[in-house]
């Protein structure tokens, strides 16, 4: 792991962006009683920024989910399994504030019992959510006709104070994932099915429902607030992430989602064709600063941009570029330059990571973030 140092790019560097936001200065922390699961729990008194949970700690290290490994082992895209955690906590906070509440993985949704509703419904598993089908003996028309939806499912918890010495569960998100393609073998060829948004968005309800009745049964879980969030999946091959479709908020007393709100958000590349259709003045920006960086290091190859939408407008974008490098001075020179197009060529109304790398080794970072006049940079030695 490469020690990371600040830059001085002359006085261009603002040191204090770098620097997270501490409630506390002396990090004082606050021992609870965890009745959940009867252990000893700890607050940390301070956020590394407004807008980010404080995470309830044990003794020793964070609490870890019950299904941590669902996850990993039912999405085939990095990209999705990182932006479908990060998105569940960034819609909760409509819900859930991180000044009121305190994040932990979830708890009561363990492996075994995911694992079980991931699977298709059979005489073995009654609790199997995906349509029951013997893919041993299936054809390819029973394989389009009963296709597996859904793929993943992730529980989140938010925990209040109820008094200086208690916290308890207050909230639940779940989050449900939903396949845009459908990957099967049927008589020993290899398939695959597409499935429409609003076609996911239909078998996404019904599951947040029939998963909303299993979790009232539950004596922990029968009477607090949930949130339901709707996520597609881009296939296994693509460079960047699904998105979030919809998100439906449920009372301690409810036992049925009635109401959902529909997400406007999605993950744009950069070059391709949808960035040029649907949005020309970012690909023409894009576009210019990749002539820039071409102009200056003929030789790199392949960098790409992630931008990140909300209601059609840009709120974030990544831009990775891969270069080899012959020295140290050369990445310095590089960043410096790179640094000044940052500067000159993107709104700041968003924010902006540039990651630059040789092979798989990161050499230097620049991030500005929206509204700042100046970005930062670290490079990697």
């Amino acid at each position: 792991m490469r020690k990371m140092h600040a830059l001085l790019i002359s006085s261009l560097l603002v040191v204090s962006a770098c620097t997270p936001v501490f409630d506390n200065r002396d990090e004082v922390i606050q021992e609870t009683k965890d009745e959940n699961n009867n252990q000893s729990a700890i607050i940390p008194n301070y956020n590394m920024s407004e807008q980010d949970y404080r995470m309830i700690l044990t003794e020793d290290s964070p609490k870890v989910s019950t299904a941590r490994a669902v996850t990993t082992n039912q999405m085939g895209n990095r990209m999705d399994i990182d932006e479908f955690e990060r998105g569940l906590r960034r819609h909760s906070k409509d819900y859930f504030s991180p000044e009121n509440y305190f994040f932990q993985p979830g708890q009561y949704l363990e492996e075994d019992t995911l694992l079980n509703w991931l699977g298709r419904e059979s005489s073995e598993n009654e609790n199997g959510l995906n349509p029951e089908l013997n893919e041993d003996e299936a054809t390819e028309e029973e394989f389009r006709d009963r296709p597996r939806y859904i793929s993943n499912i992730i529980e989140q918890d938010y925990l209040a104070k109820t008094d200086e010495n208690k916290v308890e569960l207050s909230g639940v998100t779940i989050g449900i994932s939903l396949r845009t393609v459908y990957n099967f073998t049927a008589e020993g060829e290899s398939h695959s099915e597409d499935h429409s948004t609003e076609e996911l968005l239909q078998k996404g309800k019904e599951y947040a429902n029939e998963i909303l009745e299993r979790i009232r049964k539950r004596e922990e879980l029968n009477d607090v607030p949930v949130v339901f969030a709707l996520y597609e999946e881009e296939e296994s091959s693509s460079k960047i992430p699904g998105k979030f479709l919809s998100k439906g908020f449920v009372k301690g007393s409810d036992k049925t989602v009635n109401s959902w709100e529909n997400i406007d958000e999605k993950h744009v590349l950069f070059p391709s064709d949808e960035a040029n259709e649907d949005h020309f003045d970012d690909a023409q920006i894009f576009s210019d600063f990749r002539k820039e960086v071409s102009d200056y290091f003929p030789n790199f190859v392949g960098m790409i941009a992630n931008g990140f939408y909300v209601n059609g407008e840009m709120r974030e974008v990544s831009i990775e570029i891969p270069i080899q490098f012959q020295s140290e001075s050369e990445v310095v020179g590089f960043t410096q330059y790179v640094y000044s197009l940052v500067n000159e060529m993107f709104a700041d109304h968003y924010n902006i990571q540039v990651n630059i790398h040789s092979m798989d080794e990161p050499e230097s970072l620049i991030v500005k973030k929206a509204g700042e006049k100046e970005p930062f940079v670290h490079v990697y030695q």
